[in-house]
């Protein structure tokens, strides 16, 4: 398995779980300086990476990319996949294809997160994961021309009503005419919504494509009360190689979450 911290580079998710901010070059230093394997970059949009620079950035810092977040498309743009509106679905295609480009440039898969949606309102669960699922599939079939999967991410019942947990998300994706798609299991998500985090991805084995490291409170690996032995032993049953990335609160401040979130990265997969 290996190490990945979030930098965010979007001012609307101030407050958010990312662990640093703002500067993607000073961001790479500090993780290359505590030893994390990549990055994981939430972007405003496309626009906004030059992909030349930030390969140039990573490869000088002995960095790989993790994953890009799609995130800002429903933070900053407000953009959904399932929204009743023809023409904003089309347009939250776009934008994640856009990012979906740019992280097949790196090597890297896209996130779909908080920019799936939720029904209600006028949308039936029907009509809803009726729009996933084809956006889902289209943005699948971009990730394969790159050689890379597409990350989907349940999100607690908080931020969705479309798909909570894994199994069912794991369900829905089967059934997708693109199996190009594979499952972002975030443990902060996991804790509040799984009757048991180590069922839950031994059930979804090979479908785990990347991992959101983060403890019960969003905070660091180790500052909550998540029982990391089970996970650990899960994540290595269905032979999980890829990243523990640490999407947590930079609390008390970036470099002593980022520093706490190694440190248990590095108790876990050498235990």
């Amino acid at each position: 398995m290996k190490s990945a911290v979030t930098i965010s580079l979007v001012p609307e998710a101030r407050g958010g779980p990312f662990v640093f901010w703002d500067d993607l070059a000073a961001s790479c230093q500090h993780a290359a300086e505590l030893g994390f394997d990549a990055v994981e970059v939430f972007p405003p949009g496309a626009d906004a990476l030059d992909v030349a620079k930030v390969a140039q950035l990573l490869g000088a810092h002995g960095l790989q990319c993790a994953a890009i977040g799609t995130g800002a498309g429903w933070v900053k743009h407000k953009l959904r996949l399932t929204d009743p509106d023809a023409a904003v679905r089309q347009k939250a295609i776009g934008f994640a294809s856009e990012i979906i480009d740019a992280a097949g440039m790196l090597g890297a898969p896209a996130i779909i997160g908080s920019m799936q949606g939720r029904w209600g309102e006028g949308v039936t669960r029907d009509q809803a994961l009726g729009w996933l699922g084809e956006a889902l599939a289209v943005l699948a079939e971009r990730a394969a021309r790159h050689g890379v999967p597409l990350l989907y991410e349940p999100l607690n019942r908080y931020e969705t009503n479309l798909f909570n947990r894994q199994g069912e998300a794991a369900a829905f994706l089967r059934s997708l005419r693109s199996q190009n798609v594979q499952l972002l299991c975030d443990l902060f998500h996991m804790s509040i919504e799984e009757s048991c985090i180590a069922d839950a991805l031994r059930a979804a084995g090979p479908r785990v494509g990347h991992l959101h490291f983060a403890d019960s409170n969003r905070q660091a690996i180790g500052w909550g009360h998540t029982d990391m032995t089970p996970i650990m032993a899960a994540l290595r049953e269905i032979n999980y190689t890829g990243y523990l990335s640490a999407e947590v609160l930079p609390l008390p401040d970036s470099v002593s979450a980022a520093r706490r979130s190694m440190e248990s990265f590095r108790r876990w997969t050498t235990a």
